[in-house]
């Protein structure tokens, strides 16, 4: 579905392929399905006959066809009522009747049955191929989307894509057999009367045609105002603390019914089209139904017709105005399915940045030295730069400290070390290998990342450390829980480690948040720390706590700390300062205090507060 060079609709198909079995059983049983209806036109004629005393006895075999099944029909119930009587002809009609609805409606469920594993299934593997996709995309995706517009997509868009493209489908291969079916028993008994039919379908056609033409471009703003409504509902949520704050309830709320008023506007004028031709096709059945009658009963007072002959043409007439039906609608929601497919292309369609070269070098372990040469980068390769000219050695087992204002690149030099970002020029080394040579996997098992802002998950405290290790037991998630200080509270919590943290951690403080997610990098030992304000969260005392742990915790390893803090940065084997994403001083402490540059201010800085 990923290929822009194909139609949506070849695009759908690709889903199809792997539900062959159901979506074949549920051909058949929609073809038997068809068959019976189209079987139950021609064997109305006797009934009536029965009823009007109109069957005649013929002594002479009549083979059965499909060219002469109303001959067959009649000679076995002339059989029947010359054998017994008409009651008996007439119970035969019915019961006979009455199996083949059963036997039509039988295989009518069996058809839905098999198209349930089909439409369920299918809706499952593109909302799955999108989220794996949104697990895959590099993180300025997430910069330039929003949450709320990227949830609607895989939540609304697809299933915009099952109720609208699936039905449709059912509706392909089950009204044409009918249609057909029904149509060709028609011409058999009148080509006049059946002419009426096909200006029903032409007439009813070009009108919905003509007020269906706008509704794919309707519908696509449809699905983006809908997604508006979730990006606000869900900024509204997370923001509810701000929101309360600053008195802003009916601010917002403005903003909502605004938005929830065009939406229901929108919609309420796709309805409007959508509706219409389910009428209108109605309308113009029961028109022509009229006309049929006038006309089909002059034939009949002429003798050119017989009357059950009309009445079995009749209601072949009515089978074909449901199939025509559901055709007019398909057309609808061929169009509105259409607009969610391209909502969808637009994320499977976006190029995995971070990509890994076909054979990379496979990585276990850091033994040297992490080098950034002549390294810039600016979002999507172009624009303003991040980064520029940076040259850095991190030899192992050195702590390295990155400080300077906010905006000046610090933690975006950070995340160009896991690849959470590809440099734009120059290259970044581990070991005299370039980065991008390496399995992505195992470099990013290297590292252990604490963000300036705690990342949790609606889980228990257990699975939020041991996030990301399926393996971890219980001893090393307590282990790595008291370097981070945390065991302590963890114990005093009802469920202890089994206990749930919340919607992003929300019972939590945000230092207890902050030294969870220290424990979660700690777990898999890794040689490469990468502390973006790690403690910027915390307590003086609980900062104490914990930088007496990663003092620790960092003898032996490699750590980038990115921090505004004097006390996390002043130890640090190498400090630079980064001003507008260039390096401008590089050293330690003492030596860049006698500099009395950048440093310096950001020192003076410290003590003022």
């Amino acid at each position: 579905m990923s290929n822009t060079a194909q139609s949506p609709l070849r695009q759908f198909i690709h889903y199809l392929r792997g539900y062959t079995f159901p979506l074949a059983m549920n051909v058949v049983c929609n073809i038997l399905m068809a068959v019976f209806m189209v079987i139950s036109i021609p064997i109305i004629i006797p009934f009536f006959q029965v009823l009007f005393g109109r069957i005649t006895y013929s002594p002479d075999p009549v083979p059965f066809s499909i060219s002469n099944i109303q001959d067959w029909l009649e000679y076995v119930f002339g059989q029947l009522v010359e054998t017994y009587s008409n009651e008996v002809a007439l119970i035969v009609v019915c019961i006979s009747f009455a199996v083949i609805f059963f036997l039509k409606n039988l295989f009518r469920y069996l058809s839905l049955v098999f198209m349930a594993q089909v439409r369920n299934g299918v809706v499952m593997d593109i909302r799955n191929e999108v989220f794996r996709k949104y697990m895959h995309l590099p993180l300025a995706f997430f910069t330039r989307g929003r949450k709320g517009d990227l949830i609607s997509r895989i939540i609304t868009d697809v299933q915009e894509v099952e109720f609208s493209i699936l039905n449709v489908i059912v509706a392909l291969v089950k009204s044409p057999i009918v249609i057909i079916g029904s149509i060709t028993f028609m011409f058999f008994i009148s080509v006049k009367l059946t002419l009426f039919v096909f200006i029903l379908i032409l007439v009813t056609a070009v009108i919905v045609g003509r007020i269906s033409r706008n509704l794919k471009r309707q519908s696509s703003v449809v699905q983006q105002t809908l997604s508006g409504l979730m990006i606000l509902v869900e900024e509204s949520i997370n923001g509810m603390r701000i929101i309360q704050g600053f008195n802003a309830q009916k601010y917002q709320e403005k903003r909502f019914d605004a938005m929830n008023d065009s939406y229901r506007s929108l919609l309420t004028r796709i309805m409007y089209r959508r509706d219409l031709s389910s009428p209108l096709s109605e309308f113009f059945g029961i028109s022509i139904v009229a006309v049929l009658l006038w006309y089909g009963s002059l034939l009949v007072f002429r003798g050119e017709l017989q009357p059950e002959t009309f009445f079995a043409f009749l209601y072949a007439f009515f089978n074909v105005i449901e199939p025509s039906k559901s055709f007019s609608s398909a057309y609808y929601n061929i169009q509105k399915g259409l607009a969610a497919v391209d909502r969808i292309n637009e994320v499977l369609d976006n190029e995995e940045e971070i990509a890994q070269v076909e054979h990379p070098k496979p990585i276990q372990d850091f033994n040297r030295e992490i080098a950034f040469q002549q390294v810039g980068f600016a979002y999507d390769g172009e624009g303003e730069w991040v980064l520029r000219d940076i040259n850095l050695t991190i030899p192992k087992g050195k702590v390295l400290a990155i400080v300077g204002r906010s905006g000046s690149g610090k933690s975006t030099l950070a995340d160009l070390l896991p690849r959470l970002h590809d440099v734009s020029e120059g290259t970044i080394q581990i070991d005299g290998t370039d980065i991008r040579e390496l399995d992505v996997k195992q470099l990013r098992s290297l590292m252990g990342i604490v963000n300036q802002d705690p990342v949790l998950f609606h889980d228990t405290l257990f699975n939020n450390i041991a996030f990301g290790q399926p393996d971890a037991t219980l001893e090393q998630v307590i282990e790595v829980a008291k370097i981070a200080q945390i065991h302590d509270f963890i114990m005093s919590t009802p469920q202890q480690y089994d206990t749930m943290v919340g919607d992003r951690g929300s019972t939590l403080s945000g230092g207890e948040r902050q030294r969870i997610t220290l424990a979660r990098a700690l777990l898999s030992n890794p040689p490469i720390l990468i502390l973006d304000e790690a403690t910027a969260s915390l307590d003086s005392k609980s900062e104490r706590q914990v930088q007496e742990a990663l003092s620790g915790v960092m003898k032996g390893r490699t750590s980038i700390v990115i921090a505004h803090r004097l006390s996390t940065v002043q130890h640090a084997d190498q400090i630079i300062v980064l001003k507008e994403g260039r390096i401008v001083e590089s050293g330690t402490h003492s030596t860049l205090m006698e500099l009395n540059g950048e440093y310096a201010k950001f020192v003076g800085l410290q003590w003022v507060q």
